[in-house]
């Protein structure tokens, strides 16, 4: 199996992860029961799940009035964004899409 489809796969998983994790917080929120850490929140954001944690955020209105949430998310996906960006172009490190 290529390295780039795992990834990719990976990739969407965890933002799937992070963008239902959000709704069912939400969900638990308004039942007022058990409800999920907001460290695992941002551990699936920072695993690679921001980009759907944070359209989670906004599309269920969830942890919007939370200061660390607003901004840490955003500063999440910007590092990884980064990341990325540097792996791909400014690594002494080698990678081939195709």
């Amino acid at each position: 199996m290529d390295v780039i489809f795992i990834l990719v796969l990976y990739g969407i998983i965890v933002n799937v992860a992070g963008f239902a994790a959000m709704g069912i917080d939400k969900g638990r929120a308004r039942r007022k029961v058990w409800r999920i850490p907001e460290s695992t929140l941002f551990l699936i954001a920072l695993i690679g799940g921001s980009i759907g944690s944070l359209l989670g955020m906004y599309g269920f209105r969830h942890k919007t009035r939370h200061w660390y949430f607003v901004w840490g998310m955003p500063a999440i996906l910007i590092l990884q964004t980064a990341l990325i960006l540097y792996l791909l172009f400014a690594s002494p490190l080698s990678f081939t899409i195709l």
